[in-house]
């Protein structure tokens, strides 16, 4: 499981792509091996990172748990901030605008990780506890109380997953090897246009060029 990340489009550091996540960007895709002669599961999901790790509950009904039983080697992947970018707004300059060559631009990064199955009652309640501190910090909500009401007796139907994280890829790709005035270009035509992710696409691209400046290989 590879992406493809052209130096101009890998992330400058791990702050950035730390940031970009503490965002709000906490919901994946869960991607296992599948079992011999089927495709790959792929299960969405929220997430929590733990330090090194990633905090995931699934139902205990979920097919996934077989494959992950026999593979525990996994990847998590989030993707947002992208858009459409026609080949009208990238053709080189003094060439006719319909030869430009469209492209996508998207933020990206992929967790590879080692699952451990938390199958205990306790392990998942405080999984759960771990989840709810993030997800509702401002609290009201009842306890995940093993035994006790109303989570107790739902915790039966779950499974919980530590993803051991060991390798993290991170891609924004934004045109960064473009010129200055072409990235501000296409930056204010994506707000301009003002569709889906299209603003959030554009200040990518604007906070990159910030920091880039001119590539440089």
């Amino acid at each position: 499981f590879d992406v493809l990340i052209h130096p101009w489009d890998a992330a400058l550091d791990d702050a950035e792509w730390q940031a970009w996540l503490a965002e709000g960007h906490d919901f994946g895709q869960l991607c296992v091996n599948g079992l011999p002669g089927q495709p790959p599961f792929v299960v969405p999901t929220h997430f929590v990172r733990d330090g090194d790790a990633l905090l995931v509950h699934l139902a205990r009904a979920n097919p996934v748990w077989a494959a992950l039983e026999r593979d525990p080697n996994v990847v998590v992947t989030v993707v947002g901030d992208y858009a459409f970018v026609p080949g009208t707004w990238r053709a080189a300059a003094g060439s006719p605008p319909q030869e430009g060559v469209p492209t996508s631009y998207y933020a990206a990064v992929q967790f590879i990780c080692r699952a451990d199955i938390v199958d205990d009652a306790e392990g998942k309640a405080e999984l759960l506890r771990r989840q709810m501190d993030y997800f509702q910090p401002d609290g009201n909500s009842a306890d995940v109380v093993v035994g006790q009401p109303p989570y107790g007796r739902m915790l039966s139907g779950i499974r919980g997953l530590r993803l051991q994280v060991t390798q993290v890829r991170a891609k924004f790709k934004y045109d960064d090897h473009k010129p200055v005035a072409h990235r501000t270009m296409v930056a204010d035509r994506l707000v301009a246009r003002g569709r889906g992710l299209d603003a959030a696409a554009a200040r990518q691209q604007r906070r990159r060029l910030d920091r880039i400046g001119p590539w440089k290989s």
